[in-house]
């Protein structure tokens, strides 16, 4: 069951439904954000507002109009204007300024050598005519100001107000009482320090300081009173009231996209780049061999382009735009966003980045010229990089000082390490291991010494075995020629004063015996010699191996009866074909099957194995000794070695050399292995001609 879910999860088909899922969710959220943005002023609280009154559409209506109110208290009239005395002397000061500033960096006057009361009498001189224009400017700009204020309080329709400032007076009603405003369904009325708003919810809101902040300002004997008519508030608590269900319900589906998005995009993640088959790694794809600095720069700009066009159909009110845009440029940013996904996963995010690919590049071939180099071409490398890194880190030039020395010191030890295990050796230490790690030059002078070294211990050691197996190789034959050739002596001596014919006749099949004996160790030792040098000819063909053992063994089937052996052969049911000669090979197998003869356990079991291994045809016989095996296949190799060390069996000690040297001129291998007292050999030759 939890294979067949893993293949449906992990299916192509499963991957593009849920990132389908995703793209649409992840649309409708944007373009249900967009929408709350657009057409109902960015008020996402709405659907949390107990009431209209406690709404930032209430409050920022009253605070409108008590700071409007405010600032006609401090114009008062256009007459008071025109005269001037809403005026203050930081105001013209100011302007002067700005004129000063202007003369300073503009004008011909201007002298940077006159200290500044000298200029500021050139410059008076100079902008008479502007500096008198400023109040007249500052006055103009006071009176646009008035009149402004005026026309956003006749733009609340439905709102009533009367305000007293002295003798001041601003109202836009006859009636001027308090117990009139005090009749509408909602007001506020300051009288000095006094506050009175209705309905008192308002005092409850969180913004309510929006609007008594501008009350502050009031003297002790002004009032202010504002009352909203059921004109103004009824068209607008009904527009509230529609908002709030609309962002409600708004809210509630985005909620709802979001939590699929969720869900959809961590699956999306979990299953990208994976097959139903775990073992196979992450699938990358044609998109995927795009560097990832690319891929993530293309998102940012993605993102760029999708906050431009949204903004542009924001101020256009073109609200029906933002699903299909949104959703083309989320499909693609979203394509790139799981390719980099992948790389993550792979764990080659880094690496397959355009500028990882070019410095990964530029230090590796730096540092192939450095290692491929000569020392003079490194140490040029070195001069010219060194002041370049420091000219590249030269807000940290102590630290750049300080790794410099460090890495000199550490190259100086390591020279002297060289040069003392160089004095050891040289006075006989050869087993003397100079230890310098790392890569570099000195690491691999100091190799190259071990490496000497090394040579000089395997040569010393080749030649205490060379001298000790050519001691042996003298005391074998000089023993298994001494054997027959002192039996034929002493019975030359035997029959040269024996008369009688029935011993004569012994005396001579005794000699006889013993001649041939030495006749077949001085064929063996001639037919060694020439195998090892390669001084005999070779006449390769295409040989059938099978056939070429099977003919064999039989005619050697009365052997087989002797010794009591039972031959199990293996091989492709195909003809198995080798490149050799065919009658060197059976001289090698046939002295491999002489030396089973002679030392296989009576009774016992002998295989043999043709097998294939590439462009190599391998066959593997194995027996178990009838003598205990305790010397190693090296020495078991080694000429006139046989496996019995008493040497009482026959045999000369020369197959196992011979068969090698003609297995070895046939452009094949011979191993021989010894596991207690199985003994096996392995041949490899060619299948065709090489």
């Amino acid at each position: 069951m939890d294979i067949k879910l893993r293949r449906y999860s992990h299916s192509m088909i499963a991957k593009v439904i849920v990132f389908m899922i995703v793209i649409l969710c992840f649309t409708n959220s944007i373009t249900m954000v967009t929408s709350i943005l657009g057409m109902h002023n960015s008020n996402f609280g709405i659907a949390f507002e107990k009431s209209y009154y406690l709404g930032n559409g209430y409050i920022s209506d009253s605070s409108d109009v008590v700071s409007l109110l405010n600032t006609l208290k401090k114009y008062q009239s256009e007459n008071y204007i025109l005269s001037g005395k809403t005026l203050t002397n930081d105001q013209i000061t100011d302007q002067e300024e700005m004129l000063f500033r202007e003369f300073e960096f503009n004008s011909k006057g201007f002298n940077p050598n006159l200290t500044t009361e000298e200029n500021t009498k050139i410059f008076k001189e100079v902008y008479v005519d502007k500096i008198a224009q400023i109040k007249d400017k500052l006055i103009k700009q006071e009176l646009n100001d008035y009149n402004a204020t005026l026309r956003r309080l006749e733009k609340y329709q439905g709102m009533n107000y009367y305000m007293k400032n002295g003798e001041n007076e601003f109202t836009n009603v006859s009636n001027k009482d308090k117990e009139y405003f005090k009749s509408f369904p909602a007001y506020i009325m300051f009288e000095g320090s006094k506050t009175d708003i209705f309905p008192k919810e308002v005092s409850e809101s969180s913004r309510y300081n929006w609007i008594t902040s501008d009350a502050n300002q009031l003297g002790q004997q002004d009032i202010m009173y504002v009352a909203f008519t059921p004109e103004f508030l009824n068209s607008r608590i009904t527009q509230w009231e529609a908002d709030k269900i609309s962002t409600t319900k708004i809210l509630q589906q985005l909620a709802g996209f979001l939590t699929v998005l969720v869900i959809a995009f961590i699956y999306l993640l979990w299953v990208i780049g994976r097959k139903p088959q775990l073992d196979q790694g992450v699938q990358l794809n044609t998109i995927d061999r795009i560097y990832n600095d690319f891929k993530i720069g293309t998102c940012m700009m993605l993102i760029g382009l999708w906050a431009a066009i949204i903004a542009q159909l924001y101020q256009s009110k073109i609200f029906e735009l933002t699903f299909p845009i949104t959703m083309l440029i989320a499909t693609v940013g979203l394509i790139l966003v799981l390719s980099l996904v992948k790389h993550l996963k792979n764990r080659t995010f880094f690496k397959h980045t355009l500028i990882f690919s070019i410095l990964h590049k530029l230090c590796k071939f730096v540092s192939e010229v450095y290692n491929s180099g000569s020392v003079g071409v490194k140490v040029v490398l070195i001069v010219i990089g060194y002041p370049v890194v420091v000219a590249i880190t030269f807000f940290i030039f102590p630290v750049t000082i300080g790794l410099a020395a460090w890495i000199a010191f550490k190259k100086v030890k390591e020279f002297k390490a060289i040069q003392e295990g160089v004095i050891r050796v040289k006075d006989g230490d050869i087993h003397h291991i100079i230890n310098v790690s790392g890569g570099g030059e000195f690491a691999r002078l100091a190799a190259n010494v071990n490496s000497i070294t090394d040579g000089l211990s395997k040569a010393v050691e080749n030649g205490t075995k060379s001298e000790r197996l050519k001691s042996e190789l003298i005391t074998n034959v000089s023993h298994d020629i001494r054997t027959p050739l002192t039996s034929i002596i002493t019975y030359v001596d035997l029959l040269k004063g024996e008369r009688d014919q029935a011993k004569i006749d012994q005396y001579l099949e005794i000699i006889d015996q013993k001649s041939q004996r030495l006749k077949i160790l001085t064929e063996d030792l001639f037919e060694a010699t020439k195998a090892s040098s390669g001084n005999m000819p070779v006449n390769f063909a295409k040989i059938d191996i099978v056939a070429l053992i099977t003919q064999g063994l039989g005619e050697l089937d009365d052997k087989i009866k002797d010794r009591k052996l039972e031959f199990r052969i293996c091989h492709p049911e195909d003809k198995v074909f080798i490149w050799a000669d065919g009658k060197l090979m059976w001289r090698a197998i046939e002295n491999l099957l002489s030396n089973i003869f002679k030392y296989a356990l009576e009774g016992s079991r002998v295989y043999i194995d043709i097998l294939y291994s590439g462009a190599e045809v391998i066959l593997i016989i194995k027996n178990i000794s009838a003598y205990e095996l305790n010397i190693s296949s090296d020495e078991l190799m080694e000429r006139f070695k046989r496996g019995d060390e008493s040497r009482s069996s026959q045999g000369s000690g020369l197959g196992l050399s011979i068969a090698k040297g003609l297995i070895e001129i046939q452009k094949g291998s011979f191993n021989i292995e010894i596991d207690g007292d199985l003994f096996k050999v392995i041949i490899q030759m060619n299948k065709e001609a090489f």
